[in-house]
């Protein structure tokens, strides 16, 4: 790198130059996407094409933007290879007849009148185990938007109580990968994070839980239809409870805190092994192409057939490639230093500490928005925000909270963002869909802030929290 280039990289912006490069980036994300209904790889495509020209016009060096490209594509790699090992592991796990069996099962236990807030309840205890909320959603949720139909409950319902469960489990579980970096980046322990945020959580997961009583009090099963269902699934699979050891095996790997990595070739393998002792499906090459393109069985009922032949590695393009360019839009922002330049000219004219704890919140969520990249709407604020805190006397378990509640949560509600892609490619259905049924994603940002305004709860955020 030459010395040109080394004074580009130290070069800021104008924040009015920063301020067009937003206003850009957003204005064509939302015409596109929310007003014209495209699929989002190509809108933010653009806006990164749109975002580089920029800096260029701007007088920042191609070099600059290249480096920049590639570091957030670089970063994009582990959550690309998770997802593929999740569309491998759902393709796998229907071929063990893991999923079938928990289809058979849950649709004779579940009661159809409490099934949101039961598979509510579900997703949160085996996130909180697991860490991940993206894991379960693939796991459990998969199952879960099976039953759907056949409980009477329409599937975007559902997948809304699913999400809400995991991202609440994964927020509160100490094995979770965001809560352990949101209480890093604010510099304060873990368990008292965890504690601290039940405050704002648990009030957000009570009004949740109230709605989901709400929308599943109506539901009604066909009974016919469920018997039915069920005949077709035992005639392709054997159904026994040993088909949920690949089950058990992810949740006890999580529980041992092995990487996630390791943790999903555990629960292909088993499921592999599944599939050939109870299954007695040996034919290695027909679980390649399963694994490869999913999994694809015989079924008379087109319901069943729409629930069980899915997963595979190619089922995952489009998130794995969402990924990619969404994070090549957040490297952009993040290297080239527009989102700093921005955010601390926002910073200073903020004089209360509510405005503040306020100001911190909305910044995950503008991150969110513009970068689809739920760790940088942590690292980002959190960096930014840290030393105002500091000098304001606001407890960072505040600021850690704030992170999480306006960072880790909105990400699933952004069409682009790494979240919602995850959770799309494993439902089967878009951000769009769930969207209005994520009540806990929705309420627990506006809980933040009503314990920032709010005269009776002000102390819980402003004071000694701790």
């Amino acid at each position: 790198m030459n010395t040109n280039d080394e004074q580009s990289v130290k070069q800021p912006l104008r924040f009015v130059q920063s301020v067009t490069i937003f206003a850009v980036i957003i204005a064509i994300l939302l015409l596109t996407i929310l007003g014209w209904g495209a699929q989002p790889h190509i809108p933010l495509l653009t806006a990164t094409v749109a975002a580089g020209c920029l800096l260029l016009l701007f007088g920042q060096s191609w070099n600059l933007v290249e480096r920049a490209l590639i570091k957030g594509l670089q970063a994009s790699v582990m959550p690309a290879l998770l997802l593929s090992l999740i569309g491998i592991l759902i393709a796998v796990w229907m071929m063990s007849g893991t999923v079938p069996t928990l289809l058979v099962y849950g649709t004779s236990w579940f009661q159809p009148q409490w099934f949101t807030i039961s598979a509510l309840l579900l997703t949160v205890i085996v996130s909180m185990f697991v860490g991940s909320s993206v894991t379960t959603v693939g796991t459990f949720g998969v199952a879960l938007i099976g039953m759907s139909d056949s409980m009477g409950v329409h599937p975007a319902i559902v997948a809304g109580a699913v999400v809400s469960g995991a991202c609440f489990g994964d927020k509160m579980s100490p094995l979770s990968d965001t809560t352990n970096f949101a209480s890093a980046v604010a510099r304060v322990s873990m368990p008292d994070h965890i504690r601290n945020m039940t405050k704002t959580t648990v009030p957000a997961f009570l009004i949740t839980c109230i709605a989901f009583l709400f929308f599943g009090s109506s539901a009604q099963s066909n009974m016919d239809q469920l018997l039915s269902m069920q005949q077709d699934i035992r005639s392709v699979f054997h159904i026994h409870p040993l088909t949920l050891l690949p089950l058990a095996v992810v949740l006890i790997a999580a529980f041992k805190r092995l990487p996630i990595i390791i943790t999903m070739l555990l629960g292909i393998g088993s499921g592999l092994l599944v599939t050939a002792l109870i299954q007695g499906d040996v034919n290695v090459p027909q679980w390649m192409e399963v694994m490869q393109g999913g999994f694809q069985g015989s079924f008379q009922m087109e319901e069943v057939s729409r629930i069980v032949n899915r997963g595979g590695l190619q089922s995952m393009t489009w998130a794995v490639s969402l990924i990619a360019i969404a994070f090549a839009l957040g490297g952009l922002l993040q290297h080239a230093g527009i989102i700093e330049t921005m955010f601390n000219r926002l910073i200073a004219p903020v004089k209360t500490k509510e405005g503040l704890v306020i100001t911190s919140g909305l910044s995950s969520i503008g991150v969110n928005m513009i970068t689809g990249e739920q760790y940088m709407s942590i690292l980002i604020p959190g960096q930014l925000f840290e030393s105002e805190y500091d000098k304001r006397g606001i407890p960072r378990l505040t600021l850690s909270r704030t992170l999480e509640d306006c960072g880790t949560l909105v990400n699933p509600l952004i069409p682009w963002g790494v979240s919602g892609a995850m959770m799309t490619s494993a439902l089967g259905l878009t951000v769009l869909d769930y969207m209005p049924y994520a009540f806990f994603l929705w309420v627990s940002p506006l809980v933040t802030f009503a314990f920032a305004l709010l005269p009776g709860l002000k102390r819980v955020t402003l004071g000694n929290s701790q």
